[in-house]
């Protein structure tokens, strides 16, 4: 195997990681299920403990993607609030989306809990108001959820208690949800790749597809370097690698590159001082910064945004500076990782999934709340192709449009929207965040 995961303190702490052969000659399956993701892995062990034969295949390395790279954070809900729900898609669409998120934590604990996954997972997630307006908002979520939702494990952070928490007074507030969690990703990735291999399922590493096409009785799915699989069924999860396997299904995402840093281990006192109930912690800009512990107490401190490739010491010199607004103390930690991976988004920063051309099923544009939703997404696309659809039917009947531009010019339209929004984050952070 020569592909590796990138040089990230996910992939140096790694835990149990298998190497999977790459594809060669043909192959028979129910379902062909294309990336090795969690959405990918989730719907490939689904289908398998309800008695499909599938083959998964991953162009490079189970959770080499977003799935191994990501902040490691687990919400609640989606990006819109409750109400925005409510608002556009009625009390019952909303309450139904609702409880489908619920029902992702609780698939990804299960999951941990059944499998025995070494993921570090912990409870606490919190949304740090930078803004005075944010805070206004998290207020009436917070009281919205309760409420309406009896979603009674969240709670607002007054200013003094979560400088206590957090040590650092650049917050109005936050809203502490105690059902929500954070994890090591890619550990967690490895694992269900683990039990959907104990279930049957045939992984491919190193083995991209780069086309398909329909044939008398399903699709033939071939890979990069020859191997072929006939398949009844497929379904893809790739969401910001799909590339150009099919423009159907990538033409609403929009993928860009998300970075991340780990520093060097910190003292107990100062871990603690910083993060002293070891919660992952967000906050409330367009270009969010979002940061956790990690088990032996580095900082993992994520969210500057690029369009392009960039290496490890320039993902450094950008996130430093972040880091350094709220903890200028840690000026002289060290910064041992720094990594980037693309994610994708829709316009409306929903998730997208749905199904085309008879039997291809897709899912992808998980907007930054990927860590839940795609596992419980891979749960649904099973239950729909096993012939149950309600569940499934509730997130493809959500609206998406593609990006304006195109192909090729949806990314100057789209880069200029973020510049803009990135400009009004430095304009608050210098204002202190009165707005």
């Amino acid at each position: 195997m020569t592909i590796s995961h990138t040089e990230s303190y996910y992939a140096a702490s790694a835990v149990g990681m298998a190497d999977y052969s790459q594809i060669s000659g043909s192959e028979n399956c129910d379902v062909c299920v294309v990336g090795g993701g969690f959405t990918g892995i989730s719907t490939a062990l689904n289908l398998a403990e309800n008695g499909f034969d599938v083959v998964l295949l991953e162009a490079n390395r189970i959770g080499w993607g977003a799935s191994g790279r990501n902040g490691g954070q687990m919400g609640s809900g989606l990006n819109w609030s409750q109400a925005e729900l409510e608002k556009e898609f009625g009390d019952e669409s909303a309450h139904a989306l609702w409880n489908l998120c619920e029902l992702a934590k609780q698939e990804v604990i299960g999951r941990i809990d059944k499998h025995r996954i070494p993921c570090d997972f912990k409870h606490g997630v919190m949304a740090a108001a930078f803004t005075r307006k944010a805070e206004m908002k998290f207020r009436e979520v917070e009281s919205h959820l309760r409420k309406k939702y009896n979603h009674h494990s969240v709670r607002i952070v007054e200013r003094e208690e979560i400088g206590e928490l957090l040590g650092t007074d650049k917050y109005w507030a936050g809203m502490l949800d105690t059902s929500s969690g954070h994890l090591h990703p890619l550990n967690y990735a490895i694992g269900i790749a683990g039990a959907a291999t104990q279930a049957n399922v045939r992984i491919y590493e190193a083995s991209p597809v780069n086309s398909y096409k329909r044939e008398a009785g399903g699709y033939t799915v071939t890979t990069a370097n020859g191997g072929v699989v006939s398949a009844r069924i497929v379904v893809f999860a790739c969401n910001a690698y799909i590339g150009n396997v099919s423009r159907k299904i990538s033409r609403t995402i929009m993928p860009f590159v998300s970075c991340i840093v780990a520093t060097e281990p910190l003292t107990e006192n100062v871990a603690r001082s910083i993060n002293r109930e070891d919660i992952a912690v967000f906050d409330s800009k367009f270009c969010l910064d979002y940061y956790r512990l990690s088990s032996d107490r580095r900082l993992l401190f994520g969210g500057v945004e690029k369009y392009i490739p960039v290496d490890s010491g320039n993902i450094a010199r950008s996130v430093r500076p972040r880091i350094l607004h709220l903890y200028p103390d840690l000026k002289n930690v060290k910064i041992d990782f720094a990594w980037g991976g693309k994610i994708a988004v829709t316009r409306n920063r929903l998730p997208s999934v749905g199904r085309i051309e008879g039997d291809i099923y897709y899912a992808q544009g998980f907007s930054g709340h990927g860590v839940a939703l795609t596992n419980i997404v891979g749960k649904i696309l099973a239950e729909k192709i096993s012939g149950t659809a309600e569940q499934f039917d509730q997130f493809a009947s959500i609206p998406h449009k593609s990006f304006p531009g195109g192909h090729y010019l949806r990314w100057p339209a789209h880069i200029l929207t973020m510049l803009s929004l990135s400009m009004i984050d430095r304009i608050n952070s210098r204002l202190g965040g009165i707005r």
